[in-house]
């Protein structure tokens, strides 16, 4: 594990209001965090999240991905602009932007990405009402390391949440979004002392496998 004197610098990466974004940073405030955010970068302009960096004093910049002519001319731009900050973490939080193979492998475990469901279930968009048209009774929320499968990287948390009836997905995304704001800065921060790795595909949590569901999926 990384030495406790040591902070990770976060990098976030964000498309919106950046309401995970607030949580990673109310998290650094703790004293004994061992990360901090040093850039917040945003593929749209006009977004609340670049507010919420500005009010924590954290550098913040708008690369807009219209401005390039391929995503991959965009991703190569974003790298540049990630390196800068000499990122040890980079964290997808509401980033909406399919990723190229070149920059998941430049950030190969050390990128991470919530996503809105118990993945391997309902990958992609639209999870809320996706998990209520199927009539699961739970649903919940996935942090998992990127690859370059679309939302299927290897699992590190999930959390649960009861689907109850008559719920519509606006209700269930206020459940799932509370439990977001949770274990997301609890994962960012196993990555900034290094207690998570990825090999092969498998989460290692402090040099031991997780299963498929990751550390815990109650």
């Amino acid at each position: 594990m990384q030495d406790s004197n040591l902070t990770s610098n976060i990098v976030v990466l964000i498309s919106g209001g950046g309401t995970n974004l607030q949580a990673i940073i109310d998290a650094c405030k703790a004293a004994d965090y061992p990360g901090k955010v040093v850039g917040v970068i945003s593929n749209k302009a006009d977004v609340y999240g670049l507010t919420r960096a500005k009010n924590a004093g954290i550098a913040h910049c708008v690369l807009s991905h219209k401005d390039f002519s391929s995503r991959e001319i965009y991703d190569q731009a974003l790298i540049k602009q990630i390196d800068l900050y000499q990122a040890d973490v980079v964290v997808l939080a509401g980033f909406m932007r399919i990723l190229t193979p070149e920059f998941v492998q430049h950030y190969q475990g050390k990128l991470i990405n919530i996503h809105p469901s118990l993945l391997p279930k309902y990958q992609g968009l639209h999870t809320h009402q996706r998990a209520i048209d199927a009539g699961d009774t739970d649903h919940g929320v996935s942090v998992h390391y990127v690859t370059e499968e679309l939302d299927g990287g290897p699992v590190i948390l999930q959390a649960k949440v009861p689907i109850f009836a008559g719920d519509t997905a606006e209700e269930l995304a206020l459940r799932v979004h509370e439990q977001e704001h949770r274990i997301y800065p609890l994962v960012v921060k196993w990555c900034c002392n290094q207690r998570i790795s990825m090999h092969n595909d498998t989460v290692l949590f402090e040099g031991k496998a997780l299963p498929a569901s990751g550390y815990a999926s109650e």
